[in-house]
């Protein structure tokens, strides 16, 4: 069993990335307003975000205070208040991701040990994606699945356009697939990957005048 220290926050997403709070004590408030007890100063942050409460029990709950641009825990909408279970992910406004650590084993990696937190990982079989370790959800649609597939087992080599339609659009044989179609494509799944990653990468790369490649290096 793991051992349990103090708890506290720890950011692996945005410009606070790798700082750290200690949870001394409740209520806990989170925001952009300077007299909050945890300070993000960052635009698309509510004044008063969230709030970290203790129970007569001992366990942490966070509550939505009605931000404007939303909270999520492991990338479910929080809706109200829930309890926080070690090693939970709180997204604020798509912008900082703080994990909820109350056990050494959930103590983020050190640096050295990040340098393919980003990389895109494919579970065939359930057809899911993660970038890192955040499962996009909800799922990638078939069309943009079998698009990032194709680009995948590329392993970085380029795919064409003609590649694309015969992977992702294999009844058509009238070749009514228009570039603008492959192109909206392209773009609906690099917004996709773009709400989930941790970090700017740019993960599909248009080569000008040849198609696409994935750039899943570290």
């Amino acid at each position: 069993m793991s051992e349990s220290i103090t708890p506290k926050l720890v950011a692996n997403r945005g410009k606070f990335a790798r700082q750290s709070w200690i949870i001394e004590r409740t209520p806990l408030v989170i925001g952009r307003e300077a007299d909050c007890d945890i300070v993000i100063n960052e635009p698309k942050i509510s004044r008063q975000h969230v709030r970290l409460t203790q129970t007569d029990e001992g366990r942490y709950m966070v509550r939505d205070l009605e931000s404007l641009n939303g909270t999520w825990v492991n990338g479910v909408p929080l809706k109200g208040a829930r309890v926080l279970e070690d090693g939970d992910e709180l997204d604020l406004a798509r912008m900082v991701t703080l994990i909820f650590v109350a056990s050494e084993i959930t103590e983020p990696l050190a640096p050295e040990q990040l340098q393919a937190a980003h990389l895109l990982r494919l579970d065939r079989n359930a057809r899911r994606v993660f970038v890192g370790e955040r499962e996009i959800v909800p799922p990638l649609s078939v069309p943009q699945y079998r698009l990032l597939e194709l680009l995948f087992d590329a392993n970085g080599g380029i795919c064409t356009r003609e590649d694309v339609v015969q992977v992702v659009w294999p009844d058509d044989e009238s070749g009514g697939v228009s570039e603008q179609a492959i192109d909206a494509l392209v773009r609906r799944l690099r917004d996709r990957i773009n709400e989930f990653a941790t970090e700017d990468h740019q993960y599909i790369v248009t080569v000008r005048g040849h198609g696409f490649r994935l750039d899943n290096q570290t």
